[in-house]
């Protein structure tokens, strides 16, 4: 049976939340055990969304549908973009579950809850394609989030869980105000019907703003990024896999669905605003980085440098630079929630993140060692990793649009390089001065069956790429032809070049003008 005979993204959402009803009235153990089986049910039923989905099909599959009130109404749908993230939020939840099996011992029936409530609506922000069904789900999600820190995070739990809701809380009122008016004006709240419409340019302004308060404190941007590594450093283990995993990653979901094809002009009127704030964020959270004693807030600023690379791929406006953020989103994903899983590792052997009391791991610990070596190689872009392939097709785009951002992200790119090796220096080599750290196991079987799953992926994602990219291909296609109009010139040489490339291919097959531009497939494949 193909899954587009069944309400699958319905089956999906549900799974989950009858899976917390049920682990709200179950015991400790029961409570997890209910929580894995749910999550793996899950992880099969994406399983077969991909096998299901269909590239070459209509841009969106799978659509449900049914009428609720006015103009609102429950529709959901993917496209191949879609189909990604969800796959994303599938694989890492089981994980997530595997993480906590002993390191929660109070309240298990209300963290495995929070858990699969998440993921319900991680699930429902990629597959809505009503504005307001999106909204309710991107902003539900803060409240499960809001629990684990708060209920089972550090000692400082309780700033960072408020710090968390109010930053991403607040940057979403101005979105909900400006989806109201869009519905309003369009007449309809689907998303697939606005996303061909044409608001007023002098209205696109204030809209894109009214999103990017939103997606820019979710991504998080540089300088509304502070809560980030409070969180981080508060959040048990599997809450800041599931954090840096997927949360972050609507952010850059919103510019794509919402932002992009929705605002085209404003888009490129605000371009230069989002290459400054990101080559900012790129360098400066680098070097803050650099000096980090708490590995996990060092990891957490990482990602802020990290989505800054992402931000810049997706407003180079075109194919390249777009599906390279894609790309970077989802090695991301998994190299930051690996990384974290490697620091809770060592964290409940030894009760303290700070770098200085570990050392020469890699001779008591060398099974942990090298798992912690291959995701910190592929969050530096080691090619045949994750890492490499996003970046570069992201750092490919942004040179087409500028020279100077490229270089700047570029030595960004080479800070994150010093401190991920810095790191993995002080912790897995050198001399083992502390006793307690030189006396810790190794690796056990949960671990491993933690680790290993997300090593393969990084691993099939740098060596074999093209499985990742077809099915986001088309859909960043249609991203493309949609603001291409509004595309800004750039300031570099490639633009030169691909102009002068283009007017002698015209002159070849009898062009009259020497400005003309080549389009079609053939323009597209230049």
């Amino acid at each position: 049976m193909n899954a587009a005979e069944l309400p699958i993204l319905s089956i999906m959402l549900a799974v989950p939340m009858v899976g917390a009803l049920a682990c709200l009235f179950a015991r400790d153990e029961m409570a997890r055990i209910i929580a894995l089986t749910a999550t793996l049910f899950n992880l099969l039923l994406g399983v077969w969304l991909w096998a299901s989905y269909d590239p070459a099909g209509a841009q969106w599959q799978f659509v449900e549908s049914a009428a609720l009130f006015g103009p609102i109404g429950w529709k959901l749908g993917i496209d191949g973009i879609s189909l990604l993230l969800i796959m994303l939020s599938v694989f890492l939840m089981p994980i997530c579950i595997g993480a906590s099996w002993r390191a929660v011992t109070e309240r298990v029936g209300l963290y495995m809850a929070s858990f699969l409530l998440m993921e319900t609506l991680m699930i429902g922000v990629f597959a809505a394609q009503d504005l307001m069904l999106f909204y309710i789900m991107f902003e539900a999600g803060l409240i499960p989030m809001y629990l684990i820190i708060g209920i089972w995070g550090g000692k400082d739990r309780i700033y960072a869980s408020y710090k968390f809701f109010l930053y991403t809380l607040l940057g979403s009122v101005f979105m909900l105000l400006a989806m109201l008016w869009m519905i309003q004006q369009a007449g309809t709240a689907d998303i697939p019907t606005l996303l061909n419409h044409d608001f007023p340019p002098e209205a696109q302004t204030i809209l894109w703003l009214a999103f990017f308060a939103s997606f820019a404190v979710k991504m998080p941007m540089w300088p509304v990024h502070t809560w980030l590594p409070d969180a981080h450093v508060q959040a048990p283990t599997a809450g800041s896999v599931i954090l840096a995993g997927v949360l972050l990653k609507m952010g850059g979901y919103g510019f794509l669905r919402f932002s992009l094809p929705m605002f085209p002009e404003a888009s490129a009127q605000f371009i230069w605003l989002i290459f400054g704030l990101s080559m900012v964020a790129v360098v400066y959270t680098s070097l803050v980085a650099l000096v980090q004693d708490d590995m996990k807030k060092l990891i957490a600023y990482s990602s802020v440098a990290h989505m800054a690379i992402v931000t810049v791929g997706l407003f180079t406006f075109n194919q390249q630079g777009i599906e390279g953020a894609i790309i970077v989103m989802l090695s991301h994903g998994l190299v930051s929630g690996a990384l974290f899983l490697c620091v809770g590792v060592i964290y409940d052997r030894l009760h303290t993140r700070e770098i200085s009391r570990y050392g020469g791991l890699s001779i008591n610990m060398p099974k942990y060692a090298l798992f912690f070596m291959l995701f910190t190689m592929a969050s530096v872009g080691l090619p045949g990793t994750s890492g490499f392939v996003g970046e570069f097709l992201s750092l490919a785009g942004a040179y087409k649009v500028s020279t100077w951002a490229t270089l700047i992200a570029t030595t960004g790119i080479i800070l994150g390089a010093g401190y991920m090796l810095y790191l993995y220096r002080r912790v897995a080599f050198g001399e083992q001065v502390n006793a307690d750290a030189a006396a810790m196991p190794d690796l056990d079987n949960r671990e491993l069956w933690l680790l290993a799953p997300i090593a393969a992926a990084v691993l099939w994602m740098g060596v074999y790429p093209e499985s990742f990219l077809a099915p986001i291909r088309r859909d960043v296609a249609t991203i493309v032809d949609r603001i291409e109009r509004a595309a800004p010139a750039g300031d570099s040489k490639l633009k030169e070049h691909d102009k002068t490339t283009a007017k002698y291919r015209v002159q070849a097959h009898g062009g009259e003008h020497e400005n003309a531009k080549v389009s079609g497939p053939e323009g597209a494949a230049h």
